[in-house]
Protein backbone atom coordinates (compact mmCIF):
# COMPACT_ATOMS: atom_id res chain seq x y z
CA UNK A 1 0.00 0.00 0.00
CA UNK A 2 1.26 3.46 -0.89
CA UNK A 3 1.76 5.07 2.54
CA UNK A 4 1.10 8.60 1.28
CA UNK A 5 -2.15 7.62 -0.44
CA UNK A 6 -5.39 8.98 0.97
CA UNK A 7 -7.92 6.38 2.07
CA UNK A 8 -11.69 6.63 1.99
CA UNK A 9 -13.79 5.83 5.01
CA UNK A 10 -14.69 2.44 3.48
CA UNK A 11 -11.01 1.59 2.92
CA UNK A 12 -10.22 2.58 6.51
CA UNK A 13 -13.07 0.41 7.80
CA UNK A 14 -11.85 -2.56 5.79
CA UNK A 15 -8.19 -2.09 6.69
CA UNK A 16 -8.71 -1.59 10.44
CA UNK A 17 -11.92 -3.55 11.02
CA UNK A 18 -13.88 -0.60 12.39
CA UNK A 19 -17.23 0.86 11.44
CA UNK A 20 -17.84 4.21 9.72
CA UNK A 21 -19.60 5.26 12.92
CA UNK A 22 -16.42 4.56 14.89
CA UNK A 23 -14.34 6.71 12.56
CA UNK A 24 -16.85 9.55 12.69
CA UNK A 25 -16.93 9.27 16.49
CA UNK A 26 -13.12 9.51 16.70
CA UNK A 27 -13.26 12.50 14.39
CA UNK A 28 -15.88 14.17 16.61
CA UNK A 29 -13.66 13.51 19.66
CA UNK A 30 -10.77 15.21 17.83
CA UNK A 31 -8.70 12.05 17.64
CA UNK A 32 -8.68 11.88 13.84
CA UNK A 33 -8.60 14.76 11.35
CA UNK A 34 -9.55 13.49 7.88
CA UNK A 35 -9.57 15.81 4.92
CA UNK A 36 -13.16 16.76 4.12
CA UNK A 37 -14.32 17.06 0.53
CA UNK A 38 -18.02 17.76 0.86
CA UNK A 39 -19.46 14.68 2.55
CA UNK A 40 -16.38 12.64 1.70
CA UNK A 41 -13.69 11.96 4.29
CA UNK A 42 -10.15 11.19 3.17
CA UNK A 43 -7.72 9.78 5.71
CA UNK A 44 -4.01 10.54 5.57
CA UNK A 45 -1.04 8.46 6.62
CA UNK A 46 -1.07 10.37 9.91
CA UNK A 47 -4.73 9.48 10.49
CA UNK A 48 -3.89 5.82 9.91
CA UNK A 49 -1.04 5.94 12.41
CA UNK A 50 -3.27 7.69 14.95
CA UNK A 51 -6.03 5.10 14.46
CA UNK A 52 -3.57 2.26 15.08
CA UNK A 53 -2.53 3.91 18.35
CA UNK A 54 -6.14 4.57 19.35
CA UNK A 55 -7.14 0.96 18.78
CA UNK A 56 -4.12 -0.34 20.67
CA UNK A 57 -4.70 2.11 23.52
CA UNK A 58 -8.36 1.14 23.81
CA UNK A 59 -7.36 -2.52 23.96
CA UNK A 60 -5.14 -1.69 26.91
CA UNK A 61 -7.86 0.29 28.69
CA UNK A 62 -6.76 3.84 27.96
CA UNK A 63 -9.64 6.31 28.01
CA UNK A 64 -10.41 8.33 24.90
CA UNK A 65 -9.40 11.49 26.75
CA UNK A 66 -6.05 9.95 27.70
CA UNK A 67 -5.53 8.92 24.09
CA UNK A 68 -6.41 12.39 22.82
CA UNK A 69 -3.95 13.99 25.24
CA UNK A 70 -1.20 11.52 24.33
CA UNK A 71 -1.73 12.02 20.60
CA UNK A 72 -1.62 15.79 21.09
CA UNK A 73 1.84 15.44 22.68
CA UNK A 74 3.24 14.12 19.38
CA UNK A 75 3.78 17.64 18.01
CA UNK A 76 5.74 19.03 20.98
CA UNK A 77 8.99 19.00 19.04
CA UNK A 78 10.98 16.92 21.53
CA UNK A 79 11.24 13.82 19.32
CA UNK A 80 8.19 12.41 21.12
CA UNK A 81 10.02 12.17 24.47
CA UNK A 82 7.15 13.73 26.43
CA UNK A 83 4.61 11.58 24.61
CA UNK A 84 6.57 8.39 25.30
CA UNK A 85 7.12 9.20 28.99
CA UNK A 86 3.45 10.00 29.56
CA UNK A 87 2.35 6.91 27.62
CA UNK A 88 4.68 4.77 29.71
CA UNK A 89 3.30 6.22 32.97
CA UNK A 90 -0.29 5.51 31.93
CA UNK A 91 0.70 2.04 30.70
CA UNK A 92 2.26 1.23 34.08
CA UNK A 93 -1.03 2.11 35.81
CA UNK A 94 -3.09 0.13 33.28
CA UNK A 95 -0.83 -2.91 33.78
CA UNK A 96 -1.23 -2.68 37.54
CA UNK A 97 -5.02 -2.40 37.13
CA UNK A 98 -5.13 -5.37 34.75
CA UNK A 99 -3.00 -7.52 37.05
CA UNK A 100 -5.24 -6.66 40.02
CA UNK A 101 -8.34 -7.58 38.01
CA UNK A 102 -6.69 -10.83 36.94
CA UNK A 103 -5.91 -11.69 40.57
CA UNK A 104 -9.54 -11.01 41.52
CA UNK A 105 -10.74 -13.12 38.61
CA UNK A 106 -8.36 -15.98 39.50
CA UNK A 107 -9.72 -15.94 43.06
CA UNK A 108 -13.34 -15.93 41.84
CA UNK A 109 -12.59 -18.83 39.47
CA UNK A 110 -11.04 -20.82 42.30
CA UNK A 111 -14.01 -20.14 44.59
CA UNK A 112 -16.48 -21.13 41.86
CA UNK A 113 -14.61 -24.38 41.20
CA UNK A 114 -14.77 -25.21 44.92
CA UNK A 115 -18.51 -24.54 44.97
CA UNK A 116 -19.02 -26.65 41.87
CA UNK A 117 -17.02 -29.52 43.41
CA UNK A 118 -19.22 -29.30 46.52
CA UNK A 119 -22.33 -29.19 44.30
CA UNK A 120 -21.20 -32.24 42.32
CA UNK A 121 -20.64 -34.18 45.56
CA UNK A 122 -24.08 -33.16 46.84
CA UNK A 123 -25.75 -34.20 43.57
CA UNK A 124 -23.92 -37.53 43.62
CA UNK A 125 -24.82 -38.10 47.26
CA UNK A 126 -28.49 -37.33 46.64
CA UNK A 127 -28.59 -39.57 43.58
CA UNK A 128 -26.96 -42.42 45.51
CA UNK A 129 -29.38 -41.96 48.40
CA UNK A 130 -32.36 -42.11 46.01
CA UNK A 131 -31.06 -45.30 44.40
CA UNK A 132 -30.54 -46.93 47.79
CA UNK A 133 -34.13 -46.13 48.80
CA UNK A 134 -35.58 -47.77 45.66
Amino acid sequence: MDTDRLMTIREMCDAYEVTPRTLRFYEAKELLFPIREGQKRLFTRRDRARLKLILRGKRFGFSLEELRQLLDLYDMGDQQHTQLVKTYEIAEQRLADMEARRAELDEAISDLKEQMDWGAKMISSLQNGTKAAE
